[in-house]
């Protein structure tokens, strides 16, 4: 339990950092420079100010100087980066893949927020993902004792083309998925992000894992999609892009996707 309290409160400066990236990035913005400060009244943020969780509360949602209302999406991305840390360390303790897979979700939950406000999937986020997915493939549990699906091979070659193969299947099922619905729709059915990214889950997650995140993400989507439907009724339709659902589904295999492939898919 002190490992994951430990993780839990390291993951509460990163969730910080990673709201930094999200409100900087898809505006060309250093992500260092200048310090952190108000985007109202442009007041840098003093030190106790900044505290993740506990500056949000005692200013209650306010900026000191300027009285401008702060998203609570800061607190959240705070809190559930820190949540995460914790689950990740439960998972896999103290370990290599506890830090791979925290910078793997650092990159989801940056990703799922600029998809949600820029339907925009940064290219500075993902192709430097593939990269790490394949480095660290040697050393990914998830890749280590699943067998190739095209060559037999022994490790650790074997790891290293799980994770290619993930990367290129994610890749080319999504690049399918675009190609015949533009045909079909005459209009673009999936953006070139949306297939960068997947092509970065099944670096990391490997093939088997990149078929249970279509599956899931499309399961995720169409819940949502039919809950749409009921809201524009209501005049409260909103467009929701693809990443989120891939990031949530990769997320999800990450801490259950091996248990529910087993018990359900037998693959």
């Amino acid at each position: 339990m002190f490992k994951e309290l430990i993780a839990f409160i390291f993951g509460l400066p990163v969730g910080s950092f990673l709201n930094v990236c999200i409100y900087r990035l898809p505006k060309g913005e250093s992500v260092v420079n200048p310090p952190s400060h108000c985007p109202k009244c442009n007041k840098k943020i003093e030190w106790f100010d900044n505290i993740p969780l506990i500056s949000y509360l005692i200013l209650r949602g306010k900026c000191r100087n300027c009285k401008a209302t702060i998203s609570p999406r800061y607190f959240f991305v705070e809190l559930l980066t820190g949540l995460l840390f914790y689950f990740l360390m439960l998972k896999f303790g103290l370990s290599l893949d506890f830090f791979m897979f925290a910078v793997f979700t650092c990159i989801l939950i940056v990703v799922t927020f600029i998809d949600f406000d820029h339907f925009l999937i940064p290219d500075v986020l993902v192709l430097p993902g593939i990269v790490l997915g394949l480095a660290v493939s040697f050393k990914n549990s998830f890749l280590i004792d699943l067998p190739p699906l095209f060559f037999s091979v022994s490790y650790p070659f074997s790891a290293f083309l799980n994770s290619l193969t993930g990367a290129i299947l994610g890749f080319v099922s999504l690049l399918a998925v675009a190609v015949l619905g533009e045909l079909l729709f005459k209009k673009e059915a999936m953006g070139g992000g949306d297939l960068k990214l997947l092509a970065m889950i099944g670096a990391f997650l490997g093939w088997r894992n990149v078929f249970f995140t279509i599956f899931l993400s499309s399961l995720v989507g169409a819940v949502i999609g039919i809950t749409m439907v009921i809201l524009k009724k209501r005049g409260r339709l909103e467009y929701i892009p693809y990443g989120p659902y891939l990031a949530l589904a990769a997320i999800i295999s990450v801490f259950w996707g091996d248990i529910l492939i087993t018990k359900f898919l037998y693959f």
